[in-house]
């Protein structure tokens, strides 16, 4: 049988943040059988190069779709302007018939979604279900597009977030300081400001005893602010945006993750902490309670609490023993998302719900993708 043809559409594979390493995870490692291309349909920069990435992207599957050059769409899409690209791209290609995978990736998308009009909220839905199938995170995020967009509950399946596990991590013994690190947009959504001042509140004896990275781009003006204003600059240091080998090394560095969210859908980022061996402080929002669970891989802490997260920091800090073992469990918990066996949940999807010629349709499709 001829490859499976797969056209991909999101943002450029050289823009941050973790639906981009998402795509490229997918692209980079595509499963015997596949033939994947990517197209960019966004990229970061001024508005006139934002239309003409998408205006080009749009030409780009046009002409693919013309030529019969793809058995399956597949689309990523978070929320608000990503909602209105991706609508129009699903509306193009189900107008030529072919099958769209929808992959959700929107942690905020709630938020977008019940601010809507009430015709608009309609439109959303029924985009969502021209799909053949839309790819959620987590199970609470299933459950929410089929209640609130109406879709069949065989359509939606759940496929957490893939993660290049590393073959051998650090043992971690006797670290000083103890190295937490964050990695993330700075800002309040994702909880750096609170690591800030959950820094702030433990000990000064405590405080001698660790040292935290915060690494990301977002509000950095303020984060600086905020640590000097604490007087943190021997403690924290902040990194700002870095790129995929950094990130490596700091993680294979660093004791500890922290990523206390105030909304998520399923962080890149701490999937890569975990698969390192890093026990994490994380909230349970989105699905990360699906993979975490309180004291064992790490620490749930309410978004907001800077009690809570300090607690916990204490923890890890004082009791090497407790973190080393949380890192394990942490490292064997992730091992299963690792990006080969992700490959053939995605494949058996593309197979179910691609051309009448190659699709099954019988059975249930939740029933046949397994993770």
């Amino acid at each position: 049988m001829d490859n499976l043809r797969v056209v991909m559409l999101g943002p450029s594979l050289r823009q941050q943040g973790g639906m981009a390493t998402v795509e490229s995870l997918i692209v980079n490692h595509p499963a015997d059988g596949l033939r994947m291309r990517h197209i960019a349909t966004h990229e970061e920069g001024p508005l006139t190069r934002r239309v003409w990435v998408f205006l080009v992207g749009v030409l780009r599957l046009l002409g693919d779709l013309l030529t019969r050059q793809v058995d399956v769409v597949h689309l990523h899409v978070s929320e608000r302007g990503s909602m209105l690209r991706v609508g129009c791209l699903v509306w193009l290609a189900t107008l030529f018939r072919q099958p769209v995978i929808m992959h959700t990736h929107g942690c905020e998308f709630h938020l977008f979604f019940e601010q809507l009009p009430k015709w608009s909220r309609g439109l959303v839905a029924l985009t969502f279900r021209r799909c053949a199938a839309v790819i959620a995170l987590s199970d609470s995020w299933r459950q929410y597009y089929i209640e609130h967009c109406r879709l069949d509950p065989n359509r939606v399946v759940v496929l957490l977030n893939p993660v290049k596990v590393p073959a051998t991590v650090p043992l971690r013994t006797r670290s000083h300081p103890v190295k937490f690190v964050f990695l993330g947009r700075i800002g309040r959504r994702k909880g750096a400001f609170d690591v800030i001042q959950a820094v702030a509140s433990l000990p000064p004896a405590q405080q001698q005893r660790l040292e935290l990275w915060l690494a990301g781009d977002g509000d950095l003006v303020q984060a600086q602010a905020l640590i000097e204003q604490l007087q943190l600059e021997s403690r924290i240091k902040l990194l700002g945006w870095i790129d995929p080998d950094t990130r490596d090394r700091l993680l294979s560095e660093a004791d500890v993750f922290l990523l206390p969210s105030h909304n998520e859908g399923l962080p890149v980022a701490m999937l890569e902490a975990m698969a390192w061996g890093l026990p994490v402080i994380v909230s349970p929002v989105g699905g990360i309670p699906e993979l975490v669970t309180h004291q064992h891989q790490g620490f749930l802490v309410e978004p907001g609490n800077v009690g809570a997260i300090a607690q916990a920091m204490q923890t890890l800090l004082l009791q090497e023993p407790k973190r080393l073992w949380m890192g394990q469990a942490a490292r064997r918990r992730v091992q299963p998302l690792d990006v080969t066996q992700y490959h053939l949940a995605l494949q058996k999807l593309y197979n179910t719900r691609s051309v009448p010629s190659r699709s099954v349709q019988r059975e249930p499709l939740m029933d046949r993708i397994g993770f």
